[in-house]
């Protein structure tokens, strides 16, 4: 297991966030900038905090197991932004900053006068991400839009599942992480437009519009050919094969072999030359019109192999395929082991926790793991004593009043 280290301070060092807004969509934007190398200052409510510190599916000694991959290579204040004297105080940090993160409701940051106009009064550069269920103009903007339901009016859901179910969720919050994530390539793109003029702007990402832009040709289809996309379970239709298919020993494997040169090496691996010279199954479009019984087929001989050597044999035949994975066998594999993805980093209560890396990877200035999740308010004498240079004794009055 690779041991977290601080290789380099990443290629957006230098550069510094406020964050505020909690849970999911802001916050992991937040982690992919401080992930290379920004300065991620999150604001939180004192005595609070944000809810990712008590979520999660499993927790231990009672503390979130969330908190620490979701809050990592940031710092904590506490502020209260509901309080005048609090947004003061932000307006301050804002001033020295580069970005604003904030996934609230649309109108709840002008309600804190807290909205660009203002800020851009005091930080004619500053880029403001603001992450939302519905983005932040339209009749939809005010309306409460949680992840799921940006899935669920984006597009994803309902081709998510087996056709004999109502539509699923993904197992993981997609919808946030993808808003988030559109939210980090717009700040990036907004500070390359910064350098050029010195001009801030907004990136208005929503959560919705995050998963329609991952829906392909969905749209197109209807547009054009009236074609509704359906729950299909594992399979894409008319891809065919590309699979998950049984094995002798009951592990499951993906094989994607349906390109036509790929499918006649399957069928060269499968001794079934004859596969690939069948007309029902020659050609992609022939493929898709017998993708039943092409994986039936695929099925019944797969199940008399090993997953070990089935996967061997398909590396071997050049076929795309790979074992259905889950933690174990992630952390056991030899190739994310040598590409450290999963590493191991030094955390202040548990002692070390194993997380995934920073992606993607960049031959010069790698992101990382630097510093572990913070602690609420772990940094306010850092970043009000220092940075916004207040005596501990006006941080002891605001503290009292409490506004930090």
């Amino acid at each position: 297991m690779t041991v977290a280290t601080k290789k380099t301070p990443g290629p957006l060092a230098g550069l510094r966030v406020v964050e505020m807004g909690t849970l999911l969509a802001g916050p992991f934007c937040g982690q992919l900038l401080g992930d290379f190398g920004a300065e991620v200052i999150k604001i939180e409510p004192p005595g609070q905090g944000d809810p990712m510190r008590e979520w999660g599916q499993e927790k231990a000694h009672g503390m979130s197991l969330w908190w620490p991959v979701v809050g990592r290579n940031k710092k904590s204040v506490t502020l209260n932004l509901r309080e005048a004297e609090g947004q003061a105080i932000a307006k301050q940090l804002i001033g020295k900053s580069d970005f604003l993160l904030e996934n609230f409701r649309p109108g709840t940051m002008e309600k804190w006068n807290l909205g660009y106009r203002d800020l851009r009064e005091i930080n004619r550069g500053l880029i403001m991400i603001r992450v939302s269920g519905f983005g932040q103009t339209g009749p939809l903007a005010k309306r409460a839009g949680f992840g799921a339901v940006g899935e669920a009016m984006g597009g994803m859901r309902y081709v998510c599942g087996d056709p004999s179910t109502p539509p699923s969720r993904m197992g993981i919050s997609i919808g946030d992480s993808l808003a988030a994530t559109f939210a980090c390539l717009g700040a990036l793109s907004a500070l390359h437009y910064r350098e050029k003029t010195g001009e801030g702007q907004v990136v208005d990402s929503a959560i919705y519009e995050a998963v329609l832009n991952m829906m392909e040709s969905l749209i197109t289809e209807y547009d054009k050919a009236g074609y509704i996309r359906e729950r299909q379970g594992a399979i894409l239709p008319n891809v065919a094969p590309s699979n998950v298919y049984p094995t002798s020993d009951a592990r499951l494997i993906l094989i994607a072999a349906n390109q036509d040169t790929v499918f006649r090496r399957l069928t060269e691996a499968m001794g079934r030359p004859d596969l690939a010279a069948d007309a029902r199954y020659s050609t992609h479009s022939a493929r898709g019109a017998h993708q039943r019984e092409l994986d039936d087929i695929v099925a019944e001989w797969t199940k008399t192999i090993a997953a070990d050597r089935l996967e061997q044999l398909m590396d071997e035949f050049g076929i795309p395929s790979g074992k259905i994975y889950r933690a174990p066998e992630m952390l056991a594999d030899l190739h994310f082991q040598a590409r450290e993805a999963i590493v191991e980093t030094p955390h202040p209560r548990f002692g070390t926790l194993k997380m995934q890396n920073a992606a993607p990877k960049l031959s010069l200035t790698p992101g990382g793991v630097r510093a572990p999740a913070p602690e609420l308010g772990q940094h306010n004498a850092e970043i009000y004593g220092g940075l916004l240079g207040y005596s501990d004794s006006r941080m002891a009055e605001l503290k009292a009043a409490g506004v930090i």
